[in-house]
């Protein structure tokens, strides 16, 4: 899936803004096709559409859930994302999906993953592919958070699949950031970098059902004495460590109770406004870089020049910078000894 393409129905920006606000799911899933396509035509009247909604966005709350493969996730959103409905809420899903970097392909398999949730009125899920590079996952999960919140979904969750880098990238675009974890992991980080535990905002062991429950309760007490020797990412909050069986439904109500007070807390000190400006200021300097080197890549006398400088930095008879230096040259946006100190 290497470019997605937008229904062959012509939709103006009106169309589309006025189908995202009515909340149509139809409409709203050909402007999430829009955002995706890497057409420039697509780009520009996509952004039209996001600039015409933003407005319409930022209320909902943005969770990130994260872990390794087979700890659950899918099981647990599914069965959190019903209790939400139960209680009156409409549940947008974005799953993070990667995007193989061989075939171009992906997964595309969370509603099956998600079954009720997929068959759900008041559930959106829509898979996300990578195409390869985290600033896909910024660019693309950014703009369909903006078009599900326009269209009245009012609780979001950004899955990942739990490997790489996508987590910290995922982390940076939402609320609060769930980390599920296994009991029996062989360590008390099971294997996830330390970086992803000092940004979670909770730690659930999931999976804490029948035989498994007091093991579950062992690997909780190891992951708070894990937590308690790093600073916490906020002063007004610190990760709780619960217990949780996505399969029985068994600690999810907890779990939803501890994500709302971390907002209630967040917005009673500002921390919350602050954060999501900070994250709006990081995704337009993670959008400018991003097109800055799709500018770079389309310029042909950089084209042109691009490899006799990469082989001589490659030889080392020229340094990096200057090699940079001489590409803002080309593209007359900075002189060359600026780009050099």
């Amino acid at each position: 899936m290497t470019d997605l393409q937008p229904p062959r129905a012509c939709f103006s920006r009106d169309d589309y803004v006025a189908g995202v606000r009515a909340g149509d799911r139809a409409m709203l899933a050909r402007a999430i096709t829009l955002v995706e396509s890497t057409r420039a035509e697509h780009r520009a009247l996509a952004q039209d559409v996001l600039q015409s909604l933003l407005p319409d966005s930022g209320r909902a709350h943005r969770i990130g859930v994260t872990g390794v493969p087979g700890v659950g996730k899918s099981t647990a959103i599914d069965q959190l994302g019903m209790n939400l409905i139960a209680a009156g809420r409409r549940i947008a899903v974005l799953a993070v999906d990667p995007t193989s970097k061989r075939s171009g392909g992906s997964i595309l398999g969370d509603k099956t993953r998600m079954a009720r949730l997929a068959q759900s009125p008041s559930a959106f899920i829509r898979p996300s592919p990578t195409a390869g590079t985290l600033g896909g996952v910024a660019r693309r999960t950014r703009e369909t958070m903006v078009l599900v919140e326009a269209a009245g979904y009012d609780v979001v969750i950004v899955e990942t699949v739990g490997v790489g880098q996508s987590e910290t990238a995922v982390a940076d675009m939402v609320d609060f950031f769930l980390v599920l974890l296994l009991a029996g992991g062989g360590d008390e980080l099971q294997g996830l970098k330390k970086g992803i535990i000092e940004i979670a905002d909770m730690i659930a062991v999931n999976k804490a059902d029948g035989d498994n429950i007091a093991r579950a309760t062992r690997a909780a007490a190891e992951y708070r004495s894990a937590l308690g020797i790093l600073t916490p990412g906020s002063s007004t909050w610190q990760a709780p460590v619960l217990t949780i069986s996505g399969r029985d439904n068994v600690g999810l109500d907890l779990l939803w109770s501890q994500i709302t007070e971390h907002r209630a807390r967040l917005a009673a000190t500002g921390e919350l406004e602050a954060r999501r400006r900070a994250q709006s200021v990081g995704w337009m300097r993670e959008m400018l870089a991003e097109r800055l080197l799709a500018t770079v890549s389309g310029d042909p006398r950089i084209a042109r020049e691009l490899p006799r400088l990469e082989a001589a930095v490659a030889a080392g008879t020229l340094l990096p910078t200057r090699a940079v230096g001489e590409v803002l040259t080309m593209l007359a946006l900075a002189p060359a000894d600026a780009a050099q100190d």
